[in-house]
């Protein structure tokens, strides 16, 4: 058989018809919707750089081994991409290596599926060395079991979509080759998280209180965490505009500094080499001493959105966190969506646009950080005890009587818990309680 040769022009802009399939086992799913998962197809195509020249649907008992879709079906999206002059059909679900060799050696186009597609805007948002090695164990993890099914993919290399990343490195034709730079980058994967586990356990070790930003892709993380601690970060309306986890320093309202981190965003069907890639980033949630779930109100797929961001948060071990929810964008919201803004637990709703809702969200974090208000009575001559009280919280009154100083501490729950039994003694209602059973515990 006489090889065929493919031009490839680099800059070429891919073109696309975007496929989705709707089987019984898709509509039995709580949350699914199979016009929003196409809606979100598109975006994700238009991030990667994609002109989107149409779309196909079909409804089906279950997916063709060999075709996916139909083979009638498959036919007919052939015609369609001759009419339409697309040069690469990509679908809204995972493909398997045959059913990718199948549709390119029938259609002769560039097939991609979602998982391919994700990975490759995240290959193109990594800045950091630790991006760059987690998308690209994310991409082997991927590409290596499907290298059979990926001919004319492989052979494309600098062809713009599903190519960027490790598809430049032409190790696709070597098995033990990619499994080879699959565990060099698992090892350097783990020199850069002990080093991540380093600088945590020194903002652990200096009581800093700790904050995730999380929250479906395009939620307005990013934004919130410029608007609230000036950062220079990249804010943009698109999908995983932000990829690198960013920590900024935050001054809250009564002095105390916290450290405010922006992570990578969540999405539907979030592929699950890319969740196991990048463990260590997103585990800065699981760290978090408090999350803030920023949910964006103006969609109408809220529920769902939320619902997914539960789900990686529990896979990742931090669904039981503190918690507070932030409904964000209501000032692009309906009225209608506006009073459907509620969920268990704590919530606020915002525009991270608005001062005073900026406000809101520095009260509320500023009351989880600082507890109740205590009063200590401390012998004058104690100043290392003084000193503790200045370091457990904000002393909001203090004043002398006789040999003795009194102070009002509204106290910092994290510093407390480690710091607290040194001041039990001198905790002014304990003693009231110990000393006057029965008694009123007023400040005394």
């Amino acid at each position: 058989m006489k090889p065929t040769v493919h031009e490839v022009t680099p800059d070429q802009q891919a073109r696309a018809v975007l496929v989705s399939l709707v089987t019984q086992s898709l509509k039995r799913e709580e949350y699914y919707d199979p016009e929003y998962s196409l809606a979100e197809l598109i975006r994700l195509a238009e991030t990667a750089g994609v002109e989107v020249l149409g779309t196909i649907s079909q409804n089906k008992e279950y997916a063709d081994s060999k075709w996916f879709i139909g083979k009638g079906k498959a036919l007919e999206l052939k015609q369609v991409l001759e009419e339409t002059g697309a040069n690469a059909a990509i679908f809204d679900q995972e493909l398997s290596g045959a059913q990718v060799r199948n549709l390119e050696q029938l259609l002769d186009v560039k097939i991609i599926d979602r998982t391919q597609l994700i990975l490759d805007i995240f290959a193109g948002r990594a800045k950091t060395r630790e991006g760059i090695i987690q998308v690209e164990l994310a991409q082997l993890s991927y590409l290596l079991p499907r290298l059979s099914g990926q001919g004319k993919n492989l052979s494309r290399l600098g062809g713009g979509i599903g190519t960027r990343g490790p598809g430049e490195t032409k190790l696709e034709t070597d098995r033990r080759h990619i499994r080879d730079r699959i565990s060099e980058l698992k090892r350097q994967l783990a020199e850069v998280v002990r080093h991540r586990v380093l600088h945590r356990e020194r903002r652990r070790k200096t009581g800093v209180f700790q904050v995730a930003l999380v929250g479906y892709t395009n939620a307005g993380k990013s934004t919130l965490l410029r608007q609230l601690t000036q950062a220079d970060v990249y804010v943009e309306n698109q999908l995983f505009a932000t990829l690198d986890p960013t920590s900024r320093a935050l001054r809250l309202p009564g002095g105390m500094e916290i450290v405010l981190t922006d992570t990578v965003g969540f999405i539907q069907n979030l592929p699950h080499d890319l969740v196991a890639a990048f463990r260590a980033t997103l585990e800065e949630a699981n760290e978090a001493d408090l999350i803030l779930h920023v949910v964006d109100s103006s969609t109408d797929m809220m529920a769902v959105q939320m619902k997914v961001v539960d789900e990686v948060l529990e896979e990742l071990g931090a669904h039981g966190k503190d918690r507070i929810t932030l409904f964000n964008k209501i000032d692009i919201s309906t009225a209608e969506q506006r009073e459907m803004l509620t969920t268990e637990g704590e919530f606020l709703r915002i525009s991270a646009y608005q001062e005073e809702d900026l406000g809101r969200v520095l009260d509320a974090l500023e009351k989880k950080l600082m507890g109740d208000s205590r009063f200590f009575r401390i012998p004058a001559d104690k100043g290392d005890v003084i000193s503790l009280v200045y370091r457990v919280g904000e002393v909001l009154e203090n004043e002398v009587d006789g040999e003795d100083l009194l102070f009002k501490v509204r106290v910092n729950n994290k510093e407390y818990e480690k710091l607290g039994y040194l001041l039990a003694a001198y905790d002014s209602i304990q003693q009231a309680h110990g000393e006057n059973e029965g008694e009123s515990s007023e400040y005394v």
